[in-house]
């Protein structure tokens, strides 16, 4: 199955993208590095400049129709530069609307807000979030890894980078079950 991460051109939290990307792999979908812009993305470790990722594809020419599930890395500059992006915005909550399955970890779930997809779901994040997710109609759990299987997507969150094998299983768990029901019908 392929996997929209969507990043937005620079600031996103290296270790949250390559171990996320890793893990699809290994579960053997084909993961796809979606931004704001052609070029490459620049990642972060923590707030210091790490390596750069090639872009396969420019948010405002994809479609969620292309991909089977969506994973949004953290970063502390990466999701706030995303809901500023209307096209980034509305790509992802496509996603929703297709009943397809959603992993966002820690600063992540800030495009979630911006999206209006948070609403009667309980989620995890970054916890200075907490209270932007109670504002958009969410309830914020300390957990760290929360599947939420509302309708009409599954939407699965992490807190921060000490949560990322939790994460990872998780979401590779969800996305593999969803892929062998799209496989079924």
């Amino acid at each position: 199955m392929l996997i929209a991460f969507v990043t937005a051109h620079e600031g996103v939290e290296q270790i949250e993208l390559t171990d996320p990307w890793q893990a699809a792999k290994d579960a053997g979908h084909e993961p796809r590095l979606i931004s704001t812009r052609p070029g490459r993305v620049q990642a972060f470790k923590h707030l210091d400049k790490a390596d750069t990722f090639p872009v396969d594809q420019v948010v405002a020419e994809a479609s969620a129709d292309d991909y089977g599930a969506l994973v949004l890395p953290g970063g502390l500059a990466n999701p706030d530069a995303l809901r500023m992006d209307k096209k980034a915005v509305a790509f992802i909550k496509s996603f929703f609307e297709a009943g397809k399955p959603v992993a966002s970890i820690c600063h992540g779930p800030w495009t979630l807000v911006e999206a209006d997809v948070v609403r009667g779901r309980t989620l995890t994040s970054w916890p200075s979030l907490r209270t932007d997710i109670r504002n958009a109609g969410g309830e914020w759990v300390d957990e760290q890894v929360r599947v939420c299987e509302a309708a009409p997507s599954t939407l699965i969150t992490s807190r921060k980078p000490a949560d990322l094998k939790a994460f990872c299983e998780a979401f590779t768990a969800e996305f593999t079950k969803s892929a062998g029901v799209t496989a079924g019908r």
